[in-house]
């Protein structure tokens, strides 16, 4: 087909226009991945085209347009949690107007200069919720979970509705009135009429069986003492059984060995001591008391620090209160234990979102109370370190630079490694410790103004060093480590607190940071460290309690160059986690700082390598030396005898004559009648919860 030469001179005219419109209209994105959207500040609604303006005043860094649009290529996320009870915080994971927009368009909202954070009354939370939904998926925020909501929504208790009459007299005459609300606010644990009796199982740690009994037996008269039985092996399986059985006393251990035996008691109150040690949601015990707790009425939970460090031990505590409260473990270690899935496994060691965690606590789960609360008129406790002199430290030049090398190792590795390499550098620590924490101890003993004082450790070899420093200077004292027998250890507690001449208590910082009163002593030292605040602060808390007459002196003996230059910042950082959760007040911030006496010439007179011992020298289930004991009747040195009425001691064959009758010298026999003590110490039994991973390698080890 031809063309004449006017048709083809007027396409070539409109080709040239068609070309210069194009050169001079903003030119389109290739791909619809950066497409814009525009959000109309009156309504938001869907992603909507831009309305048709002159291609002569378009431009495209227009202030007007800019503030409405978001690129479609960047997805903003965010979270949404709660900073009190009544106000909530948007944390965006960057800036955008459009957001900002929203915000603005709040009644309540609230910006914070520090954070550079939005916060709005919780009232306000679905009004701003409806507004950031039709911009997804463009902007994502995630929400607060539906269980918190439903906690704030819950109303408030009034106890003053709550009749306390039902109660035993015997019991609610001797309640105080902290005691009362925490009754009112469980809704009467203890007077429920849809019990058929007020059956309980109570859980033991340690050796606080007996405690449990006669508390039950005074508090309880209506209750048979022959109705209350504790299940201990195998052989009271009959007794638990037995239909008149109202209460039965049980430990962790047992309670895992005979479970489908307990669950058959359809208990009505499961009351659960020193809950903290079920921090694994996976152990046995834990497992059995899930089923246990399930089948009962009331579940009640006991501890003085229910989470040690971390917010991860919370959860098995607070599902076995209300099972299925948090969805699983997953999403309650995702939510407030910034939970991230690595190779291994999730790794919920973190925390986030703790003043959410603390409001739930409060309103759903925990009645705290602190000791300024209860104990009013109990006097003050002061902290100290102790900078111990380094002179005294068994360092030598090879061990200074392995210590350095330790310490390098420690800060280089990764975190599923540094609890291995803190093993070593913590064992090696407390050897290079020992020589100035004996000669600490020895200056005590000189300072005639102090009186009766703990000592904590951790390793085996230091207790050992502090027992040998206390022998040698002829000081009566008690040992409780975890090889010391049960049925001794109230014994030796007993003697700790009445007996005058008993001066010093030599505990493990793991097996006697609770259950005992030991408010004879005003002075606790902790000769080493824990990386657990927790323990630490439990163990404190054995001088500074219920009966302690004066104020209480903790010091904590610190060496540089040691381990404890990383435990111990370690220690504060974690106590801030749970101050932020509303589980603990204490803080190691406002510390005073001292410095050991410097050598003076003594050192000869330390033994920090301890000698073998005999065991037939000492008192069985203790370190005291038989012969470090002072007799308050009668005592012989050498060949010189002392005679007191009718009573006459002689040290050299060790030996006591006390009108016809004969013992063995110390404060416990070793033989009563035909039946002896076995003098030989087991192993300590291997824990059957699951700990963290920091505890599961640190946990009680021996050099």
């Amino acid at each position: 087909m031809s063309c004449t030469k006017e048709e083809i001179e007027r396409k070539r005219l409109a080709a040239i226009q068609k070309r210069q419109s194009k050169s001079s209209s903003p030119s389109k994105p290739k791909s619809t991945s950066l497409e814009s959207f525009s959000i109309s500040q009156s309504k938001i609604g869907p992603i909507k085209n831009f309305p048709n303006t002159s291609l002569n005043t378009f431009h495209p860094y227009s202030r007007r347009e800019q503030e409405n649009t978001v690129g479609v290529g960047k997805v903003v996320s965010g979270t949404v949690y709660l900073i009190s009870h009544e106000r909530f915080e948007v944390n965006p994971s960057e800036f955008c107007t459009p957001l900002i927009n929203i915000f603005k368009s709040i009644p309540s909202r609230s910006y914070d200069a520090k954070s550079k954070l939005w916060n709005f009354s919780i009232d306000d939370y679905q009004e701003l919720m409806s507004k950031i939904a039709p911009l997804a998926p463009h902007i994502v925020l995630g929400a607060i979970p539906a269980y918190v909501l439903k906690v704030l929504r819950d109303p408030t208790v009034n106890t003053n509705n709550v009749d306390l009459s039902p109660i035993e007299a015997t019991l609610r005459h001797k309640l105080m009135p902290f005691q009362e609300e925490g009754i009112q606010l469980t809704d009467n644990l203890w007077m429920d009429k849809k019990f058929d009796k007020n059956r309980g199982m109570l859980h033991y740690s340690h050796y606080r069986i007996k405690t449990w009994q006669n508390k039950i037996h005074e508090l309880l008269p209506s209750v048979p003492l022959m109705n209350i039985v504790t299940l201990t092996s195998g052989k009271d399986a009959q007794l638990v059984a037995d239909k008149q059985t109202e209460v039965v006393i049980v430990s962790y251990k047992i309670t895992s060995m005979h479970t489908d035996l307990l669950k058959s008691k359809k208990f009505g109150v499961v009351i659960i001591d020193e809950s903290h040690y079920l921090k694994s949601h996976k152990a046995q015990c834990t497992v059995a008391l899930g089923g246990i707790t399930r089948a009962c009425r009331r579940a009640v939970l006991l501890s003085g620090t229910p989470a040690l460090s971390r917010p991860a031990e919370l959860y098995t505590q607070l599902a076995l209160i209300e099972p299925g409260f948090f969805q699983s473990y997953t999403e309650y270690g995702k939510r407030y234990c910034d939970g991230k899935q690595t190779t291994f496994g999730w790794d919920m060691s973190g925390q986030s979102n703790l003043t959410e965690l603390q409001v739930v606590l409060q309103k759903r789960f925990l009645i705290r109370r602190t000791k300024e609360q209860v104990l009013t008129k109990l006097e003050g406790k002061t902290r100290e370190t102790v900078l111990l002199d380094r002179s005294l430290l068994q360092f030598s030049k090879e061990d200074e630079r392995g210590l350095s090398q330790m310490a390098e190792a420690y800060k280089a590795t990764r975190n599923s490694e540094q609890q291995a390499a803190l093993i070593t550098f913590f064992s090696e620590s407390a050897r290079a410790k020992i020589p100035a924490i004996c000669k600490y101890i020895r200056q005590l003993l000189q300072d005639e103004s102090c009186g009766k004082f703990l000592v904590f450790a951790h390793h085996k070899n230091v207790v050992d060093a502090i027992c040998m420093t206390l022998d040698e200077a002829r000081v009566h004292y008690i040992c409780i480590t975890g090889s010391t027998p049960s049925h001794s250890r109230a014994d030796l507690v007993d003697k700790f607190q009445y007996a005058d001449s008993c001066r010093c208590a030599v505990l493990s910082i793991t097996a006697a940071n609770s259950g005992i009163t030991l408010t004879a002593a005003n002075l606790v030292l902790f000769a080493e460290l824990h990386w657990n605040p927790g323990i630490l602060t439990q163990a404190e808390s054995r001088a500074h309690r219920l009966g302690q007459v004066g104020a209480v002196c903790v010091r904590y003996l610190i060496a540089e160059g040691t381990a404890d230059d990383h435990i111990w910042p370690m220690l504060q950082g974690k106590l801030n986690v749970l101050n932020n959760v509303g589980l603990s007040r204490d803080t190691f911030e406002d510390t005073t700082t001292s410095h050991q006496e410097p050598n003076s010439g003594i050192k000869q007179y330390f033994s920090p390598n301890p000698c073998k011992k005999n065991k037939n020298d000492y008192i069985p289930g203790t370190n005291i030396r038989k012969d470090s004991v002072n007799n308050a009747n009668q005592t012989t040195m050498g060949k010189e005898q002392i005679q007191i009425g009718k009573e006459q001691c002689s040290m050299g064959k060790e030996q006591i004559q006390i009108e016809k009758e004969q013992c063995s010298i110390g404060t416990e026999q070793i033989e009563i009648g035909n039946e002896k003590f076995d003098m030989n110490i087991s192993e300590k039994e291997k824990s059957f919860l699951d700990d963290d991973d920091d505890d599961e390698l640190l946990a009680n080890i021996d050099l």
